[in-house]
């Protein structure tokens, strides 16, 4: 009876830990999406507060980039020293005071300053989520991976909304505007560092010497090929984000309330993928799941472009695919590498940072040369530049499904086939 008793209260404590897991994860992704995409509403307030030109405002958004690639340098590091629960509980504190930070900055240096350091604590943020979701996610991993990474992609596309009616408030009297609606925003950090404390989470027990090391890692062909999927299938997802509209405006002349329709149509069906085709992964083996939807994308994408206006729709689709490659790939290296998923997880992210950041580089490139050949002034060679470089957007999605097929053939001949 005793025992009977002891197990039962075991079980209650067991789930009850694995609740405030998946709270900090969950809430974390949440509060990770907001942070990212609160930006849109407050940059022409920003911009005119501090007089910013299009290159300051340039240099401004740049850093996004530069902080998440140093916060991707050390955060395996202080993980292995000090913990991913105090890693985690850091990163969403350093959110918090950050708001702070430009809640109060009233010089462009100081703001400048403030919006950097927000970045590394959100660089910092998006490894210990990575790591986090890699050490609790044992069973069913894609699917829990795909469900995380679901409540990113929700609080992305309500976070504009959350941002522009937060501007707006007025609070004794004092309208918050973009100040105040940073502070507001960052400050819901404080939700998932109360389920972090209530918590505990496995793999910080683990003896350094039972960790895989970076060098070990990097023999592997199967870290660089999950390298090569990361980069080219973040950089068709994230490129959508920024030249879909852009495309729709310029190439087939849609006003911009139908041309954001189609990118908002894009973001449900991202979302969507990640919700419902998340066990399909499990089902059918990560590695084939990254052929088939990577596959999909692509093939979405070409049939949008050689369709023109009618086939429009098919952009939208696409992202139903793509929505899967990362956190396919984060439920892949938590399955390969068990001892050694912080380690691989920040190696290939901080390569697809490297890579997203060229790639966008190469589509305007694209773009311009294309342009150039039909006649950069006339309206044919602005359309057959568009079509060019929304054509390496699905390019990538091609070379990722390829990378995809290379890792498969790999795999099943050693028989690690996941």
């Amino acid at each position: 009876m005793n025992q009977q008793a002891n197990t039962q209260g075991n079980k209650r404590k067991f789930n009850k830990l694995y609740a405030m897991q998946l709270a900090t994860i969950f809430l974390g992704f949440i509060v990770f999406g907001i942070s990212e995409n609160i930006k849109g509403p407050a940059i022409p307030r920003i911009q005119f507060d501090f007089n910013l030109d299009e290159k300051q405002l340039g240099t401004l958004l740049s850093l996004n980039a530069l902080g998440y690639l140093i916060a991707c340098s050390f955060t395996a590091i202080l993980v292995r020293k000090w913990g991913i629960k105090a890693v985690s509980i850091i990163s969403f504190a350093s959110m918090i005071l950050s708001g702070v930070f430009i809640y109060v900055s009233h010089t462009y240096p100081l703001f400048a300053s403030s919006y950097f350091f927000m970045y590394i604590g959100n660089g910092m943020l998006e490894i210990a989520l990575a790591i986090l979701g890699a050490r609790i996610f044992v069973k069913n991993t894609g699917t829990m991976m795909n469900l995380s990474h679901f409540f990113y992609g929700l609080s992305s596309t309500v976070a504009p909304l959350l941002a522009t009616g937060v501007m707006s408030l007025t609070v004794f009297g004092y309208q918050l505007d973009w100040r105040g609606m940073y502070l507001v925003m960052l400050s819901l950090c404080l939700l998932p560092i109360i389920a972090a404390l209530r918590s505990t989470f496995p793999g910080d027990d683990l003896a350094h010497e039972d960790r895989t090391s970076l060098k070990t890692l990097t023999r592997d062909p199967a870290l660089w090929l999950m390298v090569l999927i990361l980069s080219f299938g973040v950089v068709s997802e994230l490129a959508v984000g920024g030249w879909l509209v852009n495309f729709l405006e310029k190439a087939y002349t849609w006003d911009m309330v139908k041309a954001s329709g189609l990118l908002s149509a894009f973001f449900l069906t991202f979302s969507l993928g990640r919700l419902l085709l998340g066990p399909l992964t499990d089902r059918i083996g990560f590695v084939l799941s990254l052929i088939l939807f990577s596959g999909f994308s692509a093939v979405c994408t070409f049939v949008a472009l050689a369709g023109g206006e009618s086939l429009a729709i098919f952009f939208a689709i696409s992202g139903a695919g793509i929505a899967m490659i990362y956190p396919t790939v984060m439920a892949f290296i938590a399955r390969r590498y068990p001892n050694g998923s912080d380690t691989a997880i920040t190696f290939t992210v901080t390569l697809m940072g490297v890579g997203s950041v060229i790639g966008n580089y190469v589509i305007g490139w694209v773009i311009e040369g294309v342009k150039n050949m039909y006649g950069a002034t006339t309206q044919l060679g602005l359309l057959r530049g568009l079509q060019a470089g929304y054509g390496f957007i699905g390019l990538c999605a091609v070379i990722c499904a390829a990378s995809g097929v290379v890792l498969y053939v790999y795999l099943k001949r050693r028989r690690e086939l996941i």
